[in-house]
């Protein structure tokens, strides 16, 4: 759908609340930044962004993916002075994200992005899995124009619900001559897709960029830069297979106390392509599972190192390859892709 309905311009930032069945929506208003006559489309995956509750109070027991992506649009009453498109690409719970919807998106990012009239997309979608899906669609596309997911730590039906003013920002940033590539922004603070992290189960600001920090705040519609928005290698997204059932399989092992080797042996026999282990500390390895990994490694399969810590990457050199400043999930899709292209699986770090 379409929104091509004349021009306001809104002088402040404010926030108003309608009541639709279901319970309270939150709606607000936000400035429009540059561009504001190209056009934006939001693509909608989901997630709890577009949760309901049977009450407004409960944060915690909502449906994620109950909304439309036309649903979360008008919730924002100043969008209807922008050039907006919008497209539902799927309605999941981002907790069971896989492999095929990341593709399907990726298309739909792809197709939308190389249209001259276009000046960027927002992707809706849930916080679960929104640091991998982030890192997915910058190490395919790597766009110029700029590509910002979204979402919400709480439902749509929320008293307080942070969707709206989430998806008003992110398509403030989607409009700004100063942004390029994969960021997320939640919380008024814009992340790079490499540097983003989930950082708490239920707090509004539940995701960080660690220690690199984030990009860029997001205040009263306005952008204001921190530093330079990192550039990172397309891997190409016309080099994956169409059958996602083709894509090299990794797995992620955890190391921890009392471990043992067992889980390495079976990935091993169902013949796993690559494995990440999350180390503990500076991508340490319990005895038991490094044995089982080196004996996986003289298999053939492909083995990195990274951290299980919140913070902070790999540092120095060990028995196993080193994953670097990846996590263990952004670790397990990188070597992915490089297994599934056959491209270079001994330097796994950021390109």
């Amino acid at each position: 759908m379409s929104w091509r309905i004349g021009t306001t311009d809104c002088a402040t930032a404010a926030a108003v609340q309608i009541t639709r069945a279901g319970g309270p929506v939150n709606l607000c208003h936000c400035f429009r930044m540059d561009n504001a006559q190209r056009t934006v489309v939001i693509l909608g995956t989901g997630g709890t962004i577009a949760g309901t509750a049977t009450h407004s109070l409960d944060d915690v027991g909502y449906t994620a993916a109950q909304l439309g992506v036309d649903a979360l649009v008008a919730t924002v009453p100043s969008f209807s002075g922008q050039a907006l498109e919008a497209e539902q690409v799927a309605q999941v719970d981002s907790k069971d994200m896989d492999h095929a919807l990341w593709l399907r998106l990726a298309q739909r990012c792809a197709h939308h992005l190389a249209r001259p009239e276009v000046q960027g997309v927002v992707v809706t979608h849930g916080t679960d899995t929104l640091e991998e899906t982030a890192y997915f669609l910058q190490r395919v596309l790597a766009p110029s124009k700029p590509l910002v997911m979204t979402a919400a730590m709480r439902p749509a039906t929320s008293v307080a619900a942070d969707g709206p003013r989430n998806l008003c920002d992110a398509v403030a940033v989607a409009r700004s001559a100063e942004m390029h590539g994969v960021v997320a922004v939640l919380a008024g603070a814009v992340h790079a897709a490499q540097d983003l992290r989930k950082v708490h189960t239920c707090r509004l600001d539940a995701f960080s960029s660690g220690d690199a920090g984030p990009l860029a705040h997001v205040e009263e519609g306005v952008l204001r830069r921190l530093r330079d928005v990192p550039r990172g290698e397309r891997l190409g997204l016309e080099r994956l297979p169409a059958d996602t059932g083709m894509w090299a399989p990794v797995s992620v092992v955890l190391s921890h106390a009392g471990v043992s080797g067992g889980l390495v042996d079976a990935l091993a026999s169902q013949s796993v392509r690559g494995i990440v282990v999350a180390g503990t500390g500076n991508g340490t390895v319990h005895q038991a599972l490094l044995q089982a990994l080196e004996r996986a490694h003289q298999a053939g399969i492909t083995v990195w190192r990274a951290s299980r810590c919140a913070a902070g990457g790999v540092v120095g050199e060990g028995a196993l390859p080193s994953a670097g400043v990846l996590s263990a999930v952004q670790a397990r899709i990188e070597l992915m892709l490089r297994l599934t292209i056959a491209d270079d699986t001994a330097n796994p770090s950021w390109a």
